[in-house]
């Protein structure tokens, strides 16, 4: 079974984001990075789907040189091959990245043949725009379902079929894919692994594949990032000791709690 999983580089959860003078773009000079949540946990589940049923995973990142740690991280918890569809590190806008992705794709399966699932995040973590794996898999005229927390695949069925589990209010759908076909997986459908020393010392030696990202811009563009505004937190101490108690019985009273 062969399996494309694509990530994204972007600034590691929890850090606070620093916008630049201009407004164009994020001071990336104190952050640190990692891969988005969603994904991370599409490369775990690609790891795990090989495992059961063998084959290979290859993972494609669209972005900075810098992206390549990424890639070396998703080797170091099992996947087998590193694809970098390189750029000058600006940010570019759904459909330039789903274009460049979608050539990227078609380019490596020119030369190997057809990759049986393509899974994307069901977002970025930066962005959030809901878009990218649903462009690609209609350009490449694949069926794809978005936020899937369960993935079951049958290589027995006619062609091969992938089940994708999806929650709704209540309960759960369930979709079958026939293969080729793309999933959009949400953070929650596994628990991405720790990489192991072992891991870590033989993603140094993975041998990343470099192509040229070419793509025009799309319809959106960028007009002004804007940090919002930091919401502050006051704790007043009301007394200490048996002197509180009446300032208590006050603060209850006003809740209504009295």
């Amino acid at each position: 079974m062969r399996i494309l999983c694509c990530v994204k580089r972007v600034a590691a959860p929890g850090a606070k984001i620093n916008v630049t003078a201009d407004g164009l773009a994020v001071d990336a000079s104190q952050l640190g990075f990692a891969t988005s949540p969603h994904e991370e946990c599409g490369v775990e589940e690609a790891v795990q789907l090989v495992e059961r049923h063998g084959g290979e995973v290859t993972v494609l990142t669209l972005g900075p040189p810098e992206s390549a740690e990424q890639l070396r991280y998703a080797a170091s918890v099992g996947a087998h091959r590193g694809v970098l569809a390189a750029t000058d590190g600006s940010a570019w806008d759904p459909q330039r990245t789903a274009a460049a992705l979608t050539e990227a794709i078609r380019g490596l399966e020119a030369r190997e043949g057809p990759f049986d699932l393509l899974i994307f995040g069901n977002e970025s973590a930066d962005s959030g725009g809901f878009q990218v794996g649903v462009r690609v898999a209609y350009a490449l005229g694949r069926p794809i379902v978005n936020g899937i927390k369960g993935i079951e695949v049958d290589a027995e069925a006619d062609g091969g079929v992938v089940r994708a589990r999806r929650e709704i209010d209540g309960g759960f759908e369930v979709y079958e894919l026939p293969m080729p076909a793309a999933v959009g997986v949400k953070e929650g459908i596994n628990l991405p692994r720790y990489p192991t020393m072992r891991g870590r010392l033989a993603s140094k030696k993975l041998e990343i594949a470099e192509l040229g990202a070419h793509a025009e811009p799309g319809g959106q563009s960028l007009v002004r990032l804007r940090r919002p505004q930091e919401t502050v937190t006051e704790t007043e101490i009301l007394g200490r000791g048996p002197e509180a108690a009446a300032a208590v019985v006050d603060v209850l009273e006003e809740l209504g709690v009295l």
